[in-house]
């Protein structure tokens, strides 16, 4: 079974106070980029990778590639003004021959291989997949401005969405294609749009994404 890894690497360093890019903030010296190329290059399940990211950080990605050896074909296309443009464009780079597809977040360094190819196994079963962790803290809804507590939501039925989220190629494309236009943080919820089962993969609560200053020393720790 073929299978391409998307990973998501234009977003910017805004909540991170920094003027480079997430893909290319450091732990430990190491640019976050990286440990999901190492990651996706170990397994014997991804054929090739494909990452988005801004045209003026093309070539230093490119440079880290062979910097840290990286054996698998690896492909660059320019990102989108939304994350739902960048992986389309990722996906209008897949090899026609691909039947599976992974995307990840580049900001999400602590993606374990075990649970990359338990999950992708679960896809080749049939399943459109998402790794995911069951929700720790209470959960309020609250009405907008006034912050007033409408319910307090049901923790056994929530669980929160990681990356990576693996589907068949033709389904994410197709539902990527029919979606509306607007912001769209998740791609399984895109896919849940067209009326197609998405299932939970429990990953790890160590993948966490690096968003903030505080999230970047959280993830010094576990290193």
């Amino acid at each position: 079974m073929s299978t391409q890894a998307v990973i998501v690497a234009a977003g910017g360093g805004k909540r991170l106070q920094s003027n480079i890019p997430k893909p290319l903030i450091s732990l430990h010296g190491k640019p976050l980029i990286v440990f999901s190329l190492e990651c996706f290059d170990q397994s014997p399940l991804i054929k090739s990778i494909i990452v988005v990211t801004q045209p003026i950080f093309m070539e230093e990605m490119k440079t880290l590639v062979q910097k840290y050896g990286i054996q698998k074909e690896v492909r660059f296309v320019v990102g989108g003004e939304t994350r739902k443009d960048s992986v389309y464009n990722g996906l209008e780079a897949l090899d026609p021959a691909t039947e599976y597809v992974v995307v990840h977040d580049a900001a999400r360094p602590f993606l374990s291989r075990e649970i990359l190819e338990e999950a992708l196994r679960l896809c080749y079963a049939g399943q459109s997949v998402v790794v995911a962790v069951p929700v720790k803290p209470t959960i309020k809804r609250v009405k907008g401005a006034s912050l007033e507590i409408v319910e307090t939501l049901d923790r056994s039925e929530l669980w929160e969405a990681q990356t990576p989220q693996i589907f068949k190629k033709d389904v994410l494309i197709k539902a990527h294609r029919q979606a509306a236009a607007g912001v769209a943080t998740d791609d399984a919820a895109l896919v849940e749009k067209l009326g197609l089962p998405v299932r939970i993969f429990p990953g790890e609560y160590r993948n966490i994404k690096i968003t903030t200053p505080e999230d970047v020393k959280i993830g010094e720790g576990l290193l």
